[in-house]
């Protein structure tokens, strides 16, 4: 049932992913209003699908398509929470995508599973994967921004008028909504990889920095850093910030590819 739960949501997120599209081209109130309302349901069907995962006694870390699941509606949360606070679905560009194609893959029955002796520490393992996942989500947001940032830049500097200008919101809100998205992301990221360490030392005695999950995790966070850093005390904000959120999307997306190869916790069929 969980499955079918989900499979409901895909088609619900469907909606925005061709309003993602379409707002490349042409603004409609009306196809937006119909887009976020078509999310919101998608987030009901999709949190009962994670609920009856959970209450099935299924762990949800067993599998990739659980995991992408988990990550695609953290994702549509952010993006939800940044809607309440500046009323606008401009992210949904970038967002509605990414979270259409996660719960498409995550609607595929047969994926490989996660092969781990952390299973045992069920308590710390749910923990990490919550914590480590939210960071993530939030940083999907933060390169949304950042990628309408640059788009919106280009397109000003052009001066060429077209619908998309008109759609996106200034500049300075497209910063705002990526750094504090951040702001929000970062504490999640530190503590997820905190639980993380905590956990391969409870199991294994001690930490593998040459693991490459483990090595391209401490990558991305490091970018998270200096990302929050250079904003907080530099000042650093506009392209260079845009530029520096967009990499470390990049080390996110190595860091879950590392799960193929890692001693830690590796991915097979």
């Amino acid at each position: 049932m969980s499955l079918l739960w989900l499979r409901f949501a895909l088609a619900c997120y469907f909606i925005g992913l061709v309003y993602a599209f379409v707002a490349l081209t042409r603004t409609s109130d009306l196809f937006s209003r119909i887009a976020l309302h078509a999310a919101s349901l998608g987030m009901v069907f999709h949190f009962v699908s994670l609920v009856e995962v959970f209450l099935s006694g299924q762990v949800v870390w067993v599998s990739i398509r659980n995991g992408e699941s988990m990550l695609a509606f953290f994702s549509m949360s952010f993006f939800m929470i940044i809607y309440a606070i500046y009323h606008t679905t401009s992210p949904g560009v970038v967002v509605f995508p990414v979270v259409f194609f996660l719960t498409f893959v995550a609607a595929i029955d047969q994926q490989p599973v996660l092969l781990t002796a952390l299973v045992s520490h069920e308590g710390w393992l749910v923990a990490h994967i919550i914590l480590i996942f939210t960071g993530y989500a939030a940083l999907v947001l933060s390169f949304g921004a950042s990628l309408l940032y640059l788009l919106q830049e280009r397109r000003l500097k052009s001066k060429k008028p077209t619908s998309l200008i008109s759609f996106l919101p200034a500049l300075e809100v497209i910063d705002q909504i990526g750094y504090r998205s951040l702001l929000l992301g970062f504490p999640f990221m530190t503590l997820g990889l905190l639980t993380g360490s905590v956990l391969a030392i409870l199991v294994y005695g001690h930490v593998n920095f040459f693991d490459p999950k483990f090595s391209l995790s401490i990558l991305t966070w490091a970018v998270y850093m200096v990302m929050v850093f250079t904003r907080w005390s530099s000042g650093w904000r506009g392209r260079r910030a845009a530029f520096l959120a967009t990499f470390a999307f990049v080390a996110a997306l190595a860091a879950w590819a590392a799960n193929y190869f890692s001693t830690i916790h590796r991915f097979a069929s």
